[in-house]
């Protein structure tokens, strides 16, 4: 899939969004901006609508037009995506303590199987601890993949249709069950980060790419009013970012994430039309941001950590200074990663996929993921 401004504009925001929730707890921007980095948490969200669309585009477009699965491309594709930088910032955190931005951590096992977000003492063990929304992601690129061929094979809009509303009302309700029996557990560990709790990003990222795929004249009529879209979802993200004010409550628990994430996901659809404002122009600098921020997100605390510690010898440096060294050593950070790490081994997937496509027998399969 080519790159599309708005959505370069919208993970850019995203990236940004998230790093802005975590400076709060080395500063921040200070009091006047506590509104804008308390919803940070929403950036995350935001990433699952995306990636539910974009994973959801590349699985779903091949199926409505026939070709066969290629499973065994896929996996390696998103193997040599998302492994490579993941391991390198881990070897880091295990390598080097001192480098945490908290001194207690999971056991390594947990992030080698990416079920740290099921696992996690988050009272004791901080470190690292955004790597829950990666566990999510790992999880919907594995099972996805075979429940939408499942589903295709089928050929039935009605089992499609029952099977997002079982996912959307299960989720509401499960979430419902955990707040009122198991109240007395923390909420990160019990409805936050589990990943059988965080499905509506990405069922709805994975609605819109079902919709362009499958009914066209649909998508079509939703582009040519993308900016009536963008505004709907405006509307509907602010009304659950008002409910989330209580954020570990019982309406913000059951029915905040999914107003959420249709209204990004209203955003979303908006941004893929050239019809609409923000995938229009590029803005300059979104597109590096979107490129980066894979690495931005895996090593940012680090960064911060590290900036924190060498301010705490320069009291000097505070306010906007700080803040600023705080972006700028982000940004580079993520910068390292993403070109002596990630960017290699892109390079890499794309040679095996070139390699791959020359063999008569495969080209068949080579295309759309």
């Amino acid at each position: 899939m080519h790159r599309l401004p708005g959505l370069d504009l919208l993970r850019a925001i995203a990236i940004v969004w998230v790093m802005l929730f975590h400076s709060y707890f080395v500063g921040g921007l200070g009091d006047g901006w506590s509104w804008l980095e308390d919803n940070g948490w929403a950036g995350v969200d935001l990433f699952f609508v995306l990636s539910g669309y974009l994973i959801g585009s590349q699985w779903l477009k091949p199926l409505a037009e026939g070709r066969p699965p290629a499973f065994g491309r896929f996996y390696l594709r998103r193997a040599l995506r998302t492994m490579p930088a993941f391991l390198a910032v881990l070897a880091v955190y295990f390598a080097l303590p001192s480098a945490r931005e908290a001194p207690g951590i999971q056991p390594l096992w947990q992030f080698l199987t990416y079920t740290v977000n099921f696992l996690i003492d988050y009272e004791h063990n901080k470190a690292f601890s955004h790597v829950w929304s990666l566990c999510v992601e790992e999880h919907f690129y594995l099972l996805f993949p075979l429940l939408a061929w499942w589903v295709a094979r089928r050929g039935s809009l009605r089992a499609f249709v029952a099977l997002c509303l079982f996912l959307l009302l299960g989720g509401m309700a499960l979430r419902w069950w955990l707040f009122v029996h198991m109240g007395e557990r923390p909420f990160v560990e019990v409805i936050y980060y589990p990943t059988w709790n965080r499905l509506d990003g990405l069922l709805a990222g994975v609605v819109l790419a079902a919709t362009q795929a499958y009914r066209p004249a649909l998508w079509a009529r939703l582009q040519a009013k993308a900016n009536l879209a963008l505004l709907a979802g405006v509307v509907l993200t602010g009304i659950a970012l008002a409910i989330f004010q209580d954020r570990a409550g019982l309406l913000a628990s059951v029915l905040g994430y999914p107003l959420l994430s249709w209204g990004l996901a209203l955003i979303v659809a908006a941004a893929t039309s050239p019809a609409c404002w923000l995938g229009r122009h590029r803005v300059p600098g979104a597109g590096w941001l979107a490129l980066v921020s894979y690495s931005l997100y895996l090593d940012h605390k680090l960064v911060f950590h590290a900036v924190q510690t060498w301010l705490a010898a320069h009291p000097a440096i505070q306010g906007l200074a700080a803040f600023a060294l705080y972006a700028i050593c982000a940004l580079a950070g993520g910068a390292l990663l993403h070109y002596a790490v990630e960017r290699p081994f892109l390079r890499l997937r794309d040679r095996l996929q070139a390699g791959r496509a020359t063999r008569p027998a495969l080209a068949p399969t080579s295309a759309g993921a």
